[in-house]
């Protein structure tokens, strides 16, 4: 997945722990072997490379992750979509190295004809593209492989954890303390380290999107790498990062880069038609604001 993960649990025995190591890295690359855009050989890579038309029969998993990509798809209006890939390599920040560069506008429009979640026919566990589209699951499968690993440790009776992997988050339980796990929230800051809050959480999956780690700034232009999929451009609006509070971190991973392509009006209004709590951090003249959900006040350490 091209990221780092950690997973940290109370202990119920010695034999468990021994062995959770190893059950956790065959668990991850059963997952990367199925989703992952950079492995030419993945399940879902062979799919990309597939007839237009063609039908396949999808594994358990991806299945999973495409049915709930597509239902969070129809409730944003299509401001996530997992075809959007091409829109991504096209202004370099995809798999496939392409020189990270303003496309011009007619390039853009072309690969608009390849983008549409609604050209993802799925019936079951069966999927047709009825065009020429490139799936990208980058914004939803760390988030559901989180949850994976919950269900893995859950399985083997741990029932206080905290499961990340590039920083989408699983928590459950107490800490043997009695306290909740404390998660910090980065600061949209670019070129520093700096928390923003710091917000304790039990029993929830928790991920964070942001236009300011992965950018590029041509002719005095910054470019963020999330691209609004209506337009096929890079985000335009004052909305730096949005954390999400949900009942699952693939739901929360989706719905945090779903709100990041909305901006900072609709993404309030959304989180709270979804059932979630989230905190937006907007940039402002004077630096960033906070915008956030009713509830999500709860988790807030000061």
């Amino acid at each position: 997945m091209g990221t780092s993960f950690s997973v940290k649990w109370v202990s119920v025995d010695s034999e468990t722990d021994k062995a959770l190591p190893a059950e956790i890295n065959r668990l991850l690359v059963e997952i990367n072997n199925s989703m992952s855009t950079y492995q030419k050989d993945s399940e879902l890579s062979r799919i990309n490379q597939m007839p237009v038309g063609e039908a396949v029969i999808l594994s358990e998993g991806l299945n999973e992750v495409l049915h709930q990509a597509l239902e969070i798809s129809h409730s944003s209006a299509g401001a996530f979509d997992v075809t959007v890939g091409p829109l991504v390599n096209l202004w370099g920040f995809g798999p496939d190295g392409r020189v990270i560069r303003a496309p011009e506008e007619k390039e853009i429009q072309q690969l608009k004809e390849r983008v549409g979640y609604r050209y993802l026919q799925l019936d079951g566990n069966q999927l047709i593209r009825q065009r020429d589209l490139y799936i990208d699951l980058s914004a939803i499968a760390k988030g559901y492989a989180v949850d994976q690993v919950a269900n893995l440790l859950e399985a083997a009776g741990i029932s206080v954890y905290l499961a990340e992997i590039g920083g989408e988050l699983r928590a459950r339980g107490n800490k043997p303390d009695g306290n909740h796990w404390k998660v910090a929230i980065e600061a949209p800051v670019v070129g520093d380290r700096k928390i923003q809050r710091i917000i304790a959480v039990k029993d929830i999956g928790i991920a964070t999107s942001g236009d300011y780690r992965n950018y590029f700034e041509e002719d005095g232009v910054r470019f963020s790498h999330t691209i609004d999929p209506s337009t096929g451009q890079p985000i335009k609006h004052k909305l730096a990062s949005v954390t999400v509070l949900a009942d699952d971190c693939a739901t929360a991973d989706a719905l945090a880069t779903a709100m990041m392509v909305l901006g900072p009006d609709k993404a309030e209004a959304y989180a709270e038609q979804q059932g979630v709590e989230a905190l937006m951090i907007v940039k402002s003249d004077a630096g960033f604001t906070e915008k956030m959900t009713p509830g999500f006040n709860n988790y807030l350490v000061e």
